[in-house]
Parts: C-alpha cells; sequence; structure tokens
C-alpha cells in the first residue's frame, strides 16, 4: 500500500502546469456534457487567434491559452472518388503551401523548366507558373534554376519564400507571383522556410548545419545559429520568437529560441529524422526514414509517443524495411495529424490522452512518395504533394504514381466531448 501511494504522489508531482490544466479541462468538460450543456465552438474559429476565439470564458480560464484547446474531431474517410488531383508538374513534387484564406495552393517541384505553380483551390486552375533557368542565371531570370526543396507563406498572406538546392531563397509577392529578393548566405541547399506568426521574420534551415534568422520587410539578414551535427531537413515556427528544426542524421529535433541564442536538444528517434511540424506552441510532430512518427512536448526531452513502423515494411532486395516518414502534417490547435510515406496511403492520427498517445485513425490510399502534406486552416481539407521520388533523392521510382497535387476533402463533426465519451476520435 506504502508503495503504490508513493508511487501516486510521484505522479502527481510529475504533472506539468499544462497536464493539470488538460486534466481540469476534462473534468470540467464532462461536468458539462453531464448537465447536457453541449458546447460548439462557432463556425470558423479555427483561423483565429489569440484571445478571439470566442470560446466561453471559463473554458479559457481553465486552459490558460488557446494553444491548448482540443478540438476531438470526428473525420471520416473521404470519399476517394472527391479527392482532386492537379496535374501540372511534370517531375516529383516537392513541396507547397496553402495560402492562409485557404483560397491557393503554392506548389515547387524538381522540375527546372516549372519551378512554382499557384492553384486556385475552388476551380483547380493553374494561377501562374514561373519557369526556372540554368544555374546562374537566377539573376536574369525570375525562376530558381535547382530543385526547389520548401516554401513558406507569411501568416498575412503577402510573401512567399523558395528555397533550393542551389543554397537560395527567393522572396516572392504572393498576390502577383512577382520576385522580390533574393538571399544569398546559405553555404548549401536550403531545406527548410518557415515565416514567424504575425510577423515577416524568417526563418531558413539549410544542409550546412545553420539556421538563419532574416526580416523579409527590410530585405535583411539578422543572424545565424549554429548546432546541429548533421545536414537539417525541416524547420517549422508559430507564434513564439522560436523555431524548431530536424537534424536528419544527428539523430536530433532542436528547439531554438532566438532571443536568447540558445536551444534545447530533444532524441527519440533512430532513423535520420525527415521532417517535422509543431502542433500548437507546446506540442510537435516528427517523422523519421525508421519508419517512426513522434510526438514531442517542448518541455520534455524524450518523445511524449512514439507509433513505430507508423506506415508498415517493404520488402526491399529481399531486407524488411520500414517505409520512411517523407512528410508530417498537424491540423494546428487540434489533435489532428497526417502522415505520408511511399506506402499507398496518407495515414490520418489523433494526438489522445492529452497529447500521450498516437491513435491511428484511418487511411487514404494515395500512390507515390508523398513529398509535403499541409491542412486547410479551416480543417476541411489537406493537400499533398506527389512524385514518383522521394524529393531529397532518386533511392526508388514508383513509375505508377503521378506527378500532382491531391486534395483531399475532409469532412468532420467537431465536437467538444471528453476523449473518454463513446465514439470521439
Amino acid at each position: 500500500g506504502r508503495r503504490r501511494r508513493e508511487a501516486a504522489e510521484e505522479e502527481e508531482l510529475e504533472e506539468t502546469p499544462q497536464e493539470k490544466k488538460l486534466r481540469l479541462a476534462k473534468q470540467y468538460l464532462e461536468e458539462l456534457r453531464q448537465l447536457g450543456e453541449a458546447f460548439r465552438p462557432a463556425a470558423g474559429t479555427l483561423q483565429k487567434s489569440g484571445d478571439q476565439l470566442g470560446y466561453p470564458c471559463a473554458w479559457g480560464r481553465i486552459l490558460g491559452s488557446p494553444a491548448h484547446i482540443l478540438l476531438f474531431l470526428q473525420v471520416q474517410p473521404p470519399d476517394p472518388a472527391r479527392i482532386r488531383v492537379l496535374r501540372g508538374h511534370q517531375l516529383p513534387v516537392t513541396c507547397l503551401v496553402i495560402s492562409p484564406d485557404d483560397r491557393f495552393i503554392f506548389s515547387a517541384s524538381k522540375d527546372g523548366s516549372l519551378i512554382k505553380c499557384k492553384w486556385e483551390v475552388d476551380s483547380g486552375k493553374r494561377l501562374c507558373v514561373v519557369p526556372g533557368g540554368k544555374k546562374g542565371s537566377e539573376e536574369r531570370h525570375m525562376g530558381h534554376a535547382s530543385h526547389v526543396l520548401c516554401m513558406a507563406i507569411s501568416s498575412d498572406g503577402k510573401y512567399l519564400a523558395t528555397g533550393d538546392r542551389n543554397k537560395l531563397i527567393m522572396i516572392w509577392d504572393a498576390a502577383t507571383c512577382k520576385r522580390l529578393h533574393i538571399f544569398p548566405g546559405h553555404h548549401d541547399a536550403v531545406s527548410g522556410l518557415s515565416f514567424r506568426k504575425g510577423t515577416h521574420q524568417l526563418y531558413s534551415a539549410s544542409h550546412d548545419r545553420c539556421v538563419k534568422v532574416w526580416d523579409v520587410a527590410e530585405n535583411a539578414y539578422v543572424e545565424t545559429l549554429f548546432g546541429h551535427q548533421d545536414i537539417i531537413t525541416g524547420l517549422d515556427s508559430l507564434s513564439r520568437e522560436c523555431c524548431v528544426t530536424a537534424g536528419g542524421r544527428d539523430g536530433t529535433v532542436r528547439l531554438w529560441k532566438i532571443p536568447e541564442e540558445s536551444q534545447l536538444v530533444f532524441s527519440g528517434h533512430q532513423g535520420s529524422i525527415d521532417c517535422i511540424q509543431l502542433i500548437n506552441e507546446e506540442h510537435m510532430v516528427s517523422g523519421a526514414d525508421d519508419g517512426s512518427v513522434a510526438l514531442w512536448g517542448l518541455t520534455k526531452k524524450k518523445p511524449l509517443a512514439l507509433a513505430r513502423q507508423a506506415h508498415g515494411e517493404q520488402d526491399a532486395h529481399g531486407l524488411q524495411q520500414p517505409y520512411w516518414i517523407s512528410a508530417v502534417a498537424a491540423l494546428r490547435n487540434s489533435d489532428l495529424l497526417a502522415t505520408g510515406s511511399h506506402s499507398g496511403s496518407v495515414k490520418l492520427w489523433k494526438c489522445g490522452e492529452g497529447f500521450r498517445k498516437l491513435e491511428h485513425l484511418l487511411d487514404i490510399p494515395l500512390v507515390g512518395f508523398v513529398n509535403s502534406l499541409k491542412f486547410s486552416a479551416a480543417g476541411d481539407f489537406l493537400v499533398a504533394g506527389i512524385g514518383q521520388e522521394h524529393r531529397l533523392g532518386r533511392w526508388w521510382r514508383i513509375k505508377e504514381a503521378r506527378n500532382s497535387i491531391c486534395i483531399i476533402p475532409l469532412k468532420q463533426k467537431s465536437t467538444a466531448s471528453s476523449p473518454e465519451s463513446p465514439g470521439s476520435s
């Protein structure tokens, strides 16, 4: 009895303030449910930020910050016939972003002549194409002269940034597709870009192992941060003055605190960490070539949850190997995640038990390498960038795949229910 009591006390001691808030929030939701008070967020609240979220004051008081609001989304499997396929890129799509108003998709590929496209979501029309050129002709040409590996759009939808294998970052006017500026400075391929939410501050990551900070509105370089021991493969940021990066074969995920010029190091994957995204200001998700998907809390150095061989195994030259995780996406400030590989499907996951568990929800059949995944801000569709090859190399080729952008509609019922209630997923 004494040992059990001590274990319970120890567990209580280990509870972080966030976990306590979450526990109290669940308690509150359960009481609401028992009282029969149906609480539903107003339509469109997902896009709003800060205190304009429009949730009842008691909810906000318990949770302290909108970042902890969970939606317990019930997602129905999409009808494969309703998945729209946008064709236009001749070579594998490497990256894509959705405009903050969910009206446009920007995409890029390995194709030298068709570097960047802008698509209208409703009609599926291609609105503008920026042609590329030969290496060294970037100043004369409008476009990149090598594979584009990453892109980012500012939260006001004004600026688009693209990064290529040739060490360059280009800044574009998102409305007109006109190029505004080129940032040189990295010493190797630019592999990750993200605008800090609510600002025109841009973070970039590179195979040169550095993170750089830029002020896009002023066309200015700000600073460089060092720490990774191998190429950086991905980067993300939200409102805080910090960013997170995936360090490939150095086996670490890092959180960079920009003003303090300090970093936190997280480890938990066995293979090369190839992709990363923040879920909210407290949690992130990453994927690796050992097939694992990890869910992290920014206050703990080890994963809160780890799904090994998340996309199963493949037979490669007589050896059983896990399918690499090539893309991860999170519907911001919710409990819904998506992961991509070349296993023939995109998988949707729920972060259960206060972000302590990864629960597989459903599979969406898609053939090819899923090189990029993004949820719309409203959460009503998911976009996948598909290629016959992996965005970073030519290890395999899936001939039957189509180099394309797939728009996957997500039917869902947004219900505030406690995670223990029947039927919530």
